[in-house]
């Protein structure tokens, strides 16, 4: 039987990208997302979010199909009301115009949503569902050396018309690549707001599972080559937690083992651990 946590977590997830876009930025033509100020690469959390969703759906099967409580809530083209309706269906409450006057409503929601109890959700639109705050939270991922947003020229033999089949026999395109880039990602799990969405011990064992894995079911020829190197995950001995979490994150670091050549692979980095950081209280755990 699944419990709900009752200890903090935080983690560190290493992964990597070959000739490949981790995160378009449509703001700047969909070239890989930057800091201009240290050229470091930046993958967003909203699509890392995304991934983890797409994964879940993958390992547990979509929409109602999905067993034991594992739908996902923000799906490519759902319809959010529609969503909002079903617990006041199911639990045959009267849904009154934007607001939330029964509290089983939400409950719901997290228990039918697997996204819904692990980060949460704003659900108060025209039929309210209530907002949620989710135990899981995650940083925007930042490569751990500067990148290069290469632009590649690439040609099209098909037309778009009979038109350009007069004038051509083929169209110019692009697209944006990182040669090589490792990227870092730091995350938090809270015991304190599991209990108020239900998220289990059998929720967070599928978030690890998604972690390493949801890169081997999102291949596309914009994203190159990606995987998850490392996962390094820390479980304190209580539900407030042991330690401050910047001090646990600074216990990790990545380094070029070469710095005078551009990296091209994970084996061009070294990961090290200073277990002498951690207090005797949070365990350290490796899981890839």
């Amino acid at each position: 039987m699944a419990n709900v946590i009752d200890k903090r977590y935080e983690f560190v997830l290493f992964f990597d990208v070959e000739n490949g876009n981790p995160n378009g930025d449509p703001d700047a033509g969909n070239m890989p997302r930057i800091d201009p100020e240290t050229s470091l690469g930046i993958v967003t959390d909203v699509a890392l979010k995304r991934k983890i969703r797409n994964y879940v759906e993958v390992a547990k099967g979509a929409g109602e199909r999905a067993v034991g409580g594992f739908e996902i809530y923000v799906t490519e083209g759902a319809v959010l009301n529609k969503q909002h309706r079903r617990p006041y269906e199911a639990k045959g409450i009267k849904s009154e115009p934007k607001k939330l006057t029964d509290s089983r409503v939400t409950d719901w929601m997290c228990e039918h949503f697997y996204d819904v109890r692990t980060f949460g959700a704003v659900m108060t639109t025209e039929v309210n569902a209530g907002q949620v705050r989710g135990p899981v939270q995650l940083c925007f991922a930042r490569s751990v050396d500067p990148i290069v947003q290469q632009e590649v020229t690439i040609t099209r033999v098909a037309v778009t018309n009979e038109k350009d089949a007069e004038k051509k026999e083929h169209e110019m395109g692009r697209k944006f690549i990182v040669p090589y880039a490792l990227y870092r990602l730091e995350g938090f799990v809270s015991a304190a707001l599991a209990e108020k969405t239900g998220f289990t011990d059998v929720d967070l064992d599928l978030l690890w599972e998604a972690l390493i894995n949801m890169w081997d079911h999102d291949r596309s020829a914009a994203r190159g080559k990606m995987a998850a190197r490392k996962l390094f995950v820390f479980e304190h001995g209580s539900r407030l937690g042991n330690a401050p979490a910047h001090l646990l994150f600074d216990a990790i670091r990545a380094a070029r083992r070469d710095a005078t050549a551009p990296p091209r692979a994970f084996t061009d980095y070294s990961v090290a651990v200073d277990r002498a950081k951690l207090p005797a209280e949070v365990e350290l755990t490796e899981r890839l």
